[in-house]
């Protein structure tokens, strides 16, 4: 759904197609981060605000990357997928095809000169200029190039599109604040900028109102919340205030940094019903030569106390977190310290990444850069040994009995296995079974089931009649609308609720973490 906010200087229908009978598609490519699909939300947004449908599969008049600056082959992702479309391009006149995100904040004209049939390149400060870049491109029929080194308009007041009827990202900030060596983010995405309290709550409160039920609250440093208007613990206020909104059921965010993860947040998430019981904490290293190499302002013994704290208050929170291997003079003895802080977490997931060099960044010049193969063997042992973990602390669930929100996703084997897909309450992914008679769930709705299988990434429930309880939701409800809307069906004459329409759940696709 595309949100009814207002943006000055809307462009024209169809970004100046003189034939206005011909309405035109566009596409938006995600890579990177979870601001990065939030993003792609806004452009889809814009571009659909200006008289453009969606469609996939690469026939779209008009296609957007929005990229990814954090990993050492972004740039090579990102240039193939231009060299691929370059001759679908040459035998489709009119086509159109944009760049943006943090990789072109940082290539700038490079993008152009190295894929001259781009028609827009834009960065992370000006994603509402887009569609008056394409417009101009198109009239001019010469490339744009427009970037901007701070934020023009604040994201959240741009139409969005948003990708699930029952659950929504919220924005409460940008930017980041922290010089890590090894993050090139600081100098793409710039200072930390942050919303105020009312206009996050009213947006929260719109996406209610149209049928979500769960939240999750985005910044590159949540817990730092506050600091540009001088309320250090804003955030644990943010978290109490999305309790009182009638209809929010699950309250997520990320991510937190540890160095600024307070006692008040802790309190708040356990004293906060719809506060979910799911904590992501970016450990980076478990070597405190490590950490201090990567300018992060912590040691180990305060991010395990931070877990034992949040543990002690929540005693069936699941922690996930980011964890970089190979940081230049990263030793043994450094990697070792690592895998004593993973088996002491009892981390739930684990994001892991082999060090990337980023130009631009300090880590990039420090010397003693480690060999690919010294740094691939161990990457191979810590996965090897957190894949353990998480088999073995989702072992601990089987016999609980979990509520489930239902989600419009598909197991690899889902198509075989005819289960159902969802998110437990601790954001562990459930593969679900629905018992012969029962009712069967739609996307939004709850079940409640036991657990009776487990593997490292995921729960099995395969759950007889009398242990399967479904509860119907606004979400589910909003999820029927959706279908309907899509597939052009109108509302019965007499105000009820139009028929359910019964199709193919999307398959979900496994991206990078940033």
């Amino acid at each position: 759904m595309t949100l009814p906010l207002p943006i000055a200087g809307t462009v024209s229908s169809a970004l100046g197609d003189p034939d206005a009978a011909a309405q035109r598609t566009y596409e938006v490519r995600t890579f990177g981060c979870q601001m990065n699909v939030h993003d792609s939300e806004r452009i889809s947004g814009l571009l659909e605000d200006a008289g453009l449908s969606r469609v996939e599969g690469g026939q779209a008049d008009v296609v957007v990357f929005n990229t990814c600056a954090v990993r050492e082959n972004a740039d090579n992702k990102l240039y193939g997928n231009l060299g691929m479309l370059k001759a679908v391009k040459e035998a489709r006149p009119g086509m159109q095809i944009a760049v943006g995100g943090c990789l072109a904040q940082k290539d700038r004209e490079t993008i152009l000169r190295k894929a001259p049939w781009v028609d827009a390149v834009f960065g992370t400060h000006n994603i509402g200029a887009l569609p008056a870049l394409l417009q101009r491109a198109r009239h001019n029929q010469d490339a744009q190039l427009e970037i901007l080194e701070s934020l023009d308009v604040f994201p959240s007041t741009l139409p969005t599109r948003r990708e699930s009827v029952y659950a929504g990202w919220v924005s409460i900030s940008v930017g980041c604040n922290n010089t890590c060596t090894f993050c090139i983010v600081p100098s793409l995405r710039g200072k930390e900028r942050d919303r105020r309290p009312g206009e996050i709550l009213a947006e929260i409160e719109a996406l209610v109102a149209d049928g979500a039920v769960e939240v999750t609250l985005l910044g590159q440093n949540v817990n730092s919340y506050g600091v540009e208007f001088g309320d250090r613990g804003a955030f644990a206020k943010l978290l109490r205030a999305c309790g009182s909104i009638e209809g929010l059921e699950r309250v997520r965010f990320t991510s937190p940094h540890p160095a600024a993860f307070t006692d008040d947040v802790i309190d708040a998430m356990a004293e906060t019903p719809n506060v979910m019981p799911q904590l992501h904490m970016p450990l980076q290293s478990g070597s405190d030569r490590v950490l201090k190499a990567m300018r992060r302002s912590y040691r180990s013994s305060r991010f395990l106390g931070i877990l034992d704290r949040v543990r002690e208050r929540m005693p069936h929170a699941a922690i996930s977190t980011d964890i970089i291997v190979g940081f230049p003079g990263e030793t043994d003895e450094d990697f070792q310290a690592t895998l004593d802080v993973v088996e002491q977490s009892r981390f739930a997931t684990a994001f892991t990444f082999q060090y990337s060099r980023r130009p631009g960044t300090p880590a990039a010049d420090l010397p003693d850069q480690l060999p690919k193969a010294v740094v691939q063997e161990r990457f191979e042992r810590l996965t090897a040994l957190q894949d353990r973990i998480a088999r073995e602390e989702n072992a601990r669930q089987v016999g609980t009995r979990v509520e489930v929100l239902v989600t419009d996703q598909q197991g690899r084997k889902g198509s075989e296995t005819h289960r159902l897909t969802g998110r437990s309450r601790d954001q562990r992914l459930v593969h679900f079974s629905v018992p012969d008679g029962a009712e069967v769930p739609r996307p939004g709705d709850f079940v409640t089931l036991p657990i009776t299988e487990a593997a490292s990434f995921h729960l099995m429930s395969d759950p007889t009649t009398e242990e399967y309880s479904l509860r119907r939701s606004r979400a589910g409800d909003a999820w029927d609308r959706s279908q309907a809307d899509s597939c052009g069906v109108p509302a019965p004459s007499d105000g009820g609720p139009r028929p359910v329409l019964l199709g193919m759940p999307s398959l979900p696709v496994r991206g990078s973490a940033s």
